[in-house]
């Protein structure tokens, strides 16, 4: 019964150990959401430039609620982005003690990665993939055989195409930090990632044809920056690989041959 009760005990500690991050994460949400809340307003202004750069200067709301809704889906979307520190040092915290120091050393700089790819991945989607695509998209307006179509973007319907795309591009950077981590844990190898190029190419342009509107342009604008982090990837792989068999040989000790009489 003794044996019993101290194998429940580390159980009970990880649950509460894994209830205090999770608290932490709730916390730190919470008050990020507060506080962008207050200026979502001012965060909406800015995720609207795009738009209003190709000329468009009218959003509109048919719903009485879709405004306000909107305000509260601003704050969550930048609240997300403002606790992602803190809610990935929660992560690390609680995973930590479960890995070797080798482990440590090996997954923390993919995990400092992911904040600054994301970011990359976000810039491009902000300063250049929407602005082409709103140019694109607001082009149709005109003349249509003799009635006059325009383009009157809702609030909540631009919201979603701004964060699809932020959110989306972002997402879509972290094709490295996947690649490393699968290397990592020995799912696949560097010769097989090369070998499957072409098909990485292919992946590249699918991905971009779902995230992005039907012009070349805006797919080229993703398509091409992912088949150069699958590039950048094999790259840091094979630098992983070169200090991985360095280090092997530094620890295990050089065996001399006996000598012959």
């Amino acid at each position: 019964m003794k044996d019993i009760d101290e194998s429940k005990m580390p159980l009970l500690d990880h649950l509460v150990e894994l209830r205090n991050r999770l608290l932490w994460c709730v916390l730190a949400l919470a008050i990020s959401f507060g506080v962008c809340f207050y200026f979502a307003e001012l965060i909406y202004g800015w995720l609207v430039q795009p738009l209003k750069n190709v000329g468009q200067d009218k959003l509109i709301y048919t719903d009485i609620f879709e405004a306000f809704f909107v305000q509260v889906k601003v704050g969550l979307f930048a609240a997300m982005m403002v606790s992602f520190p803190v809610l990935a040092t929660q992560i690390w915290r609680f995973v930590a003690p479960g890995l070797y120091k080798n482990e440590k050393k090996a997954f923390l700089p993919f995990l400092m990665m992911t904040p600054i790819l994301f970011g990359l991945g976000a810039s491009l989607a902000y300063f250049g993939a929407m602005p082409v695509a709103l140019k694109f998209l607001l082009g149709f307006e005109g003349d249509v055989g003799g009635v006059t179509q325009e383009a009157l973007p809702g609030v909540g319907n631009y919201l979603s195409f701004a964060t699809t795309f932020i959110f989306g591009f972002g997402v879509a950077f972290q094709l490295p930090v996947l690649l490393m981590l699968l290397e990592r844990a020995g799912i696949v190898t560097r010769d097989q990632l090369k070998a499957g190029r072409r098909y990485a190419i292919v992946g590249a342009f699918a991905i971009a044809a779902v995230l992005t509107p039907p012009d070349v342009v805006s797919q080229l604008l993703l398509a091409v920056p992912l088949c150069l982090l699958y590039e950048l990837a094999l790259v840091a792989i094979w630098f992983t690989q070169r200090r991985r068999e360095k280090a092997i040989e530094t620890e295990s000790p050089a065996t001399e041959e006996p000598e012959t009489v």
